[in-house]
């Protein structure tokens, strides 16, 4: 097992923009930091086409905001360290951080940044077809699917905007939603509406997946009268919310019923040290700038215990 005694002052669990923004402010309070992500930096950032609601910037594409924030970062010189968290325990005031690579990292705090995942449907040929036509990323793999009909599933403002991305290369983009109305701004329903190459299925659920090798066709059903209809699709992308990645911290006791993690305007849990941060938390709006305010003020408040510590 691969294990350091080096104590940093503050290990942050994720590099979304939450985290970054934490990692940016604490690195300049000169504080020793460690920021810890088991996948690309930037978090969902990455996987998003075009933002158009981040302040000073009328509409940037995700992975290259992403990359900005990380090279930022990175210019401070705080550590990253690779891996997914197991478990974070407590010990004499003294945090661990372990990983599934084995690496141990200690900490006087940690900050919590590590978002949510996305809900899967639960039908059959959901799994199976993973990779194979089943996507949750329209930014990775809308492109393969040039001039054929796909189907988007979901109701939120991410269902929308990447049905709308995913008109740039589909003939036809099948909008599946379990209601009549959506949960998104006025401007971009409309903008799905007016766009000629979506078709709105409403009062409907995915029912099946089919497809041998790749999907094939997706079974749709009505949800007031059960009629099924068939959908000659090459792909399918749900966007139907998200799971938080919480379970590392749930011995601490410090979750909602929903998994998401309790904190108080100063970004701290009931546990003396452990700050969560964005998407994670029981936050009112999980957003690009509601994330990386978090960072600020989770930052700045831990720099204020260190130095009560000190």
């Amino acid at each position: 097992m691969n294990k350091t005694e080096k104590i940093y002052e503050i290990a942050i669990i994720g590099a979304g923009p939450g985290g970054l923004t934490a990692a940016l402010y604490a690195a300049r309070a000169e504080a020793d930091t460690v920021i810890i992500e088991k996948g690309a930096p930037g978090g969902k950032v990455v996987k998003t086409s075009i933002i158009e609601n981040y302040p000073g910037v009328e509409a940037v594409d995700g992975f290259d905001l992403a990359s900005k924030m990380f090279n930022q970062v990175m210019t401070l010189n705080v550590p990253f360290v690779g891996g997914g968290v197991e478990k974070v325990s407590k010990n004499n005031d003294i945090f661990t951080v372990q990983l599934d690579n084995g690496t141990e990292i200690k900490s006087k705090l940690v900050i919590v940044a590590t978002g949510t995942l996305e809900r899967k449907i639960g039908v059959d040929g959901e799994d199976r077809l993973y990779g194979k036509g089943v996507s949750y990323c329209a930014v990775c793999d809308g492109a393969l699917y040039k001039d054929q009909e796909i189907m988007v599933v979901g109701g939120g403002l991410s269902a929308l905007e990447e049905a709308l991305y995913l008109t740039k290369f589909a003939k036809k983009v099948y909008l599946v939603h379990r209601r009549q109305g959506f949960r998104a701004d006025d401007k971009t329903i409309n903008k799905v509406k007016a766009n000629s190459k979506i078709e709105l299925i409403l009062d409907a659920v995915v029912d099946k997946i089919n497809g041998k090798d790749l999907v094939e066709e997706v079974i749709v059903k009505n949800i007031k009268n059960h009629k099924t209809t068939n959908f000659a699709v090459k792909a399918i992308f749900p966007y139907i919310g998200a799971i938080p990645i919480t379970d590392f911290v749930e011995h601490f006791n410090v979750l909602d019923k929903e998994g998401y993690i309790e904190v108080d305007l100063k970004k701290q849990t009931k546990v003396d040290g452990l700050l969560a941060i964005g998407d994670v938390t029981n936050t009112q709006l999980r957003q690009i700038t509601t994330a990386v305010g978090d960072g600020a003020v989770a930052a700045q408040r831990a720099i204020n215990i260190l130095d009560s510590i000190d």
